[in-house]
């Protein structure tokens, strides 16, 4: 179909809403089609100036090609944003196999394994890959386990003049004597910025843990070229914020949730976690700085520019949930340059990109203090203004669940058992409720910016934790009183797990065999920290524990006192739920936010996400956990798939947040969409990985297109 010249300018402005116009042939430049990097582009703002699939014809959308990456296995994710160069698109499995694809029929070009065909010992959690080219040279750069690996674009072999043989070994210059014992890997990619891949790292969440280092590494060579110390060493800025030696055996403070950058001014932008142990600080007094931070550095050089900290000595896991986007407003008459953070607690924190200067009032208000033995809470909190929160912020009981009368009975019941004070309730021995619970409010799927209305797309949970501290177990030597004290935290006093977050360990010889558990005792996996220090006897020890209940003596000591062995350890990490594991309070459970940051107001806000079983007995609209971010297009839509238990995949208008187009997934779409044109054709894709919350795993990424007739 051809346009006249008026024609294509009636058709821009009926697809675009109130979107700047743009000739179809400045749509289709390259750099245009493209997904070139995680969340879209370097200011990670997840848009594309797309527009081919539009408000009109959306309904229209069927699935274009289907890749299965035949990688499922128990309790597996797929969190993998796609990127997208020229007509490749280059993603992950779940077992972290890295492969390219024709971006127009999702056959596959070539496919790296960096675990050679070994047994997966557990779930990595991986949200892509990131790409580097200049003149013939093309990189794919990933993380697996403890390695950073450089692979070559066009082949998928490693690249063997990177680090050693094609990879970099993330333990290396950790500054920890212990450091090949420590788990440290990457989840989400880095950036780019010239010659330089900067990037964060995910740590353990208890104690043993790696330090959170932001690193810049050559992208040729493979070599360290600057490091930033996000725990203080002495003589650093934020020092004093610690205990004097802090550095040596505090961990996380890290960034495992991306970054954004400003490639104009060389600046990157790094949101960071809690200190670890997350829930108790009582060998980390002080503010604890750079945890919970919006870092602002040199991209060339890795120095700080500025800082903004939104939560002072963190006790409730508020780490930075995702990478800030970057964004163009304007408020009172002046365009600015921003960067937008939004937190696990619902708030939207933003500054002026060069100076860290809040964009809207931020107030430092008084909180409780009153902190269990030991502990040294902070007394304010900053909060901002506005915008207003995109979640509730307290649980009381009149949002309490009314699902049933014996739902409210029990959760009543329940409640009135625990502390609900708000947000900074100090963690105590009772059980506090934390709301949004531990991942969220909104999490690591990001947020989406639309550069016309102003508008950033924010997707959220509603479902409360309870926080409630024990007692850690006194440190004997035998198997058993070594997994009460250094495991139970997570998996349990009698192996139940707090699935799937945290899995049971029983009849877990079913899935691996004696070697298989000491190896990732010995080391960690993902978040588990590795526990080398309890020796090969030890180890041994609590292996056979986990399998047969026997409670082995050890003959080592291991009651050495050390800063990292701390009186309280969390019992578990429990959601506040109904007897029918209902979230306790009243939906919606999940939600969809269009902010306007030019006003600092929510310009509308809709449920996200159903439970099938629920929907048959008449309950809609009640919103659900939700895991991935949105897209928003020039087309005038927002996709968002993220809904863990309908499996849906949606299209929005993102003006009025109607729903357009709706399609079911094979699996949950737990990941954040792509889009891009090859050959014309706009594509969006999606990864339907599901694991979440006891949801069915998957393994493919599906495309949506319009039929070749309707493109136009």
């Amino acid at each position: 179909m051809k346009f006249g010249k008026l024609a294509l300018i009636v058709a821009l402005v009926s697809c675009s809403g109130a979107y700047t116009l743009r000739s179809w042939q400045s749509d289709a430049a390259t750099s245009k089609q493209e997904w070139p990097s995680y969340g879209g582009n370097s200011e990670n703002n997840h848009f594309s100036p797309l527009r081919q699939i539009n408000r009109n014809n959306v309904k229209q959308l069927q699935v274009a090609w289907t890749y299965d990456t035949n990688d499922v296995f128990d309790g597996s994710e797929l969190q993998c944003n796609p990127i997208v160069i020229g007509d490749t698109l280059y993603g992950t499995s779940p077992k972290l196999r890295v492969f390219a694809l024709d971006a127009t029929t999702g056959k596959e070009r070539w496919s790296f394994d960096a675990n050679e065909g070994r047994k997966s010992l557990g779930k990595q959690r991986n949200r892509g890959v990131t790409y580097w080219a200049e003149g013939g040279e093309q990189r794919i750069l990933f993380g697996f386990q403890h390695w950073l690996y450089a692979l070559d674009a066009k082949t998928g072999q490693p690249v063997k003049s990177f680090g050693d043989g094609g990879r970099v070994d993330l333990r290396d210059g950790l500054d920890r004597p212990d450091a090949k014992t420590l788990s440290v890997g990457i989840s989400t990619p880095g950036v780019i910025y010239k010659d330089l891949f900067i990037v964060g790292s995910i740590v353990s969440e208890s104690l043993p843990a790696a330090p959170g280092h932001i690193r810049a590494y050559d992208v040729r060579s493979g070599k360290l070229r600057w490091v930033f110390h996000t725990i203080p060493h002495p003589g650093e800025f934020g020092y004093d914020t610690w205990p004097k030696d802090a550095w040596q055996y505090s961990g996380g403070v890290n960034d495992w949730s991306g970054m954004a950058l400003d490639e104009k001014r060389g600046l990157v932008f790094a949101p960071t976690g809690s200190a670890t142990f997350d829930f108790y600080g009582a060998n980390r007094h002080g503010d604890n700085l750079f945890a919970n931070s919006l870092l602002c550095l040199d991209a060339a050089t890795g120095k700080r520019k500025w800082h903004f900290q939104t939560i002072r000595h963190d006790l409730w896991d508020r780490d930075l949930p995702m990478a800030p986007a970057l964004v163009t407003i304007r408020k009172d008459g002046r365009v600015i340059d921003a960067v937008a953070q939004t937190t696990k607690s619902g708030h939207v924190f933003v500054f002026e990109r060069e100076t860290g200067k809040p964009v809207f009032p931020i107030e430092y208000r008084k909180v409780p203090t009153t902190g269990i033995d030991g502990e040294q809470v902070a007394d304010t909190q900053p909060l901002p203004v506005l915008p207003p929160p995109v979640a509730r912020q307290q649980v009381t009981e009149d949002v309490l669940t009314n699902r049933t009368p014996a739902a409210h009975a029990a959760a009543l019941d329940q409640f009135r058992k625990l502390k609900s004070t708000g947000q900074f309730e100090p963690p105590n021995t009772q059980g506090v409720i934390v709301f949004p619970g531990f991942d969220g409010g909104p999490g690591w799927g990001g947020a989406a910016f639309d550069p016309a209305s102003g508008l950033l797309f924010v997707n959220s949970s509603e479902v409360p934790c309870i926080l409630k501290l024990i007692e850690r177990p006194k440190a004997q030597a035998s198997g058993k009183s070594l997994y009460l004290r250094n495991c139970a935290s997570c998996h349990g006093r009698d192996l139940s797990g707090t699935p799937p977050e945290f899995p049971a360990l029983t009849g877990v010889g079913r899935k691996f065999n004696d070697a298989e558990l000491r190896t990732m005792i010995r080391t960690g996996f993902g978040r588990m920290p590795g526990f080398a220090a309890l020796g090969n006897e030890g180890i041994q020890a609590v292996t056979r524990f986990v399998l047969t209940g026997e409670d082995v003596k050890v003959a080592t000591d291991q009651t050495n006192p050390s800063p990292i062995d701390l009186k309280y350890t969390v019992d578990g990490y429990p959601r506040f739920l109904d007897p029918d594991g209902y979230p306790a309070v009243t939906p919606p459970w999940g939600t969809l936010s269009a902010v306007d940051l030019n006003k600092g107001k929510i310009a509308w806000q809709i449920p996200l996400g159903e439970h099938p079983e629920l929907v048959a007995k008449g309950l809609r609209d009640t919103g659900s956990w939700n895991y991935g971010g949105p897209i928003v297009t020039a087309g005038g839509l927002v996709f968002i798939g993220a809904t863990n238990y309908d499996k849906k995949f949606r299209a929005f208008d993102k003006a009025t947040g109607k729903l357009l187009w709706e399609s079911v997934l094979p699996a949950a779409g737990n990941a954040t969409p792509s889009t891009y044109q090859v050959g014309g054709r706009q594509f969006v894709v999606i990864a339907a990985g599901g694991g979440k919350r006891g949801a069915p795993s998957g393994g493919k990424f599906v495309a949506f297109a319009l039929p070749q007739h309707s493109k136009q």
